[in-house]
């Protein structure tokens, strides 16, 4: 028969083996063995997130310094009191002169600048609702667009790269009273041109682009014949099959840039469809 001090150790055992047992449990549920382990990790959320944040980032980098241009840009809006700002722009130059002295189809003008940006020009005005020519233009249809409000941007085929012609471009499509060709020779990568205005550049991400368009392109206080058209139609010029541009020096018989022997035409059509199907025949004032 056992003695006292048996049944005190057996006693003794059992509390540890049960206090044992109760180790391994949490309310009820048996615990986990080599400790708690850590939680799963979404790293496909973590993942979408990291390249979201990216794509905002690579936005942000690429629109806001355009957005700043366009801000920057829109200090040059001419105004009451600031009827002409491209004169804070460094490097254009300005020049006054006459309108309304037109030639026919046929005829040339010794412009005194290359490429032109006023003086004597053709009495059929090129397209210059946003559009881009591929190749080359006659300067004397150029010329006339300017008389009209529209900025043109020339620039040499042989300095741009397709990507930098592109840029330019962007600046033009959907643009109404703008356009831009080609000009074979041109002592710049680029020219933008106004009626009396000029500004030659070397790079097509000068801000100094946009800041010309701003100050000039239909600004009323800077060309002569506010609310003439850019619109024409194929019977009167047609951008598809514009008149191509002439690399040769005017002959003698070139119209001067004084425009002697021309009679300024003060009756300026506004409408295309006015003026006559053959751009040759000359525009007879309406009494």
């Amino acid at each position: 028969m056992p003695s006292g001090s048996d049944k005190s150790g057996s006693k003794s055992a059992k509390a540890i083996k049960a206090a044992g047992k109760k180790s391994k449990t949490k309310g009820g549920v048996p615990a986990r063995s080599g400790g708690a382990r850590g939680r799963n990790v979404p790293w496909l959320t973590i993942g979408a997130a990291v390249v979201v944040i990216g794509l905002i980032a690579a936005l942000a980098i690429n629109l806001i310094p355009k957005y700043q241009d366009r801000a920057e840009a829109q200090r040059f809006a001419p105004s009451e009191s600031n009827q002409d700002p491209s004169t804070a722009i460094e490097g254009v130059q300005i020049q006054q002169y006459p309108a309304a002295l037109h030639v026919t189809g046929t005829q040339r003008v010794a412009y005194d600048q290359s490429p032109p940006f006023g003086g004597p020009h053709d009495q059929i005005w090129a397209n210059c609702m946003g559009t881009v020519y591929p190749d080359g233009l006659r300067t004397e249809n150029a010329v006339h667009s300017l008389e009209h409000g529209a900025v043109w941007i020339a620039y040499d085929p042989d300095a741009l790269s397709e990507d930098q012609i592109a840029t330019l471009a962007s600046k033009v499509e959907g643009q109404q009273y703008m356009l831009m060709s080609a000009y074979p020779g041109l002592d710049s990568p680029v020219s933008l041109q106004s009626w009396g205005h000029q500004l030659k550049l070397d790079s097509v991400d000068d801000p100094r682009i946009d800041q010309f368009i701003t100050a000039l392109r239909l600004n009323r206080f800077q060309y002569p014949e506010v609310g003439a058209s850019c619109s024409t139609t194929p019977q009167t010029f047609d951008p598809d099959n514009p008149p191509p541009f002439d690399p040769t020096p005017p002959g003698a018989d070139a119209v001067p840039m004084s425009g002697e022997g021309i009679t300024p035409d003060s009756t300026e059509l506004t409408d295309p469809m006015q003026l006559p199907a053959d751009p040759a025949q000359p525009v007879v004032p309406t009494p």
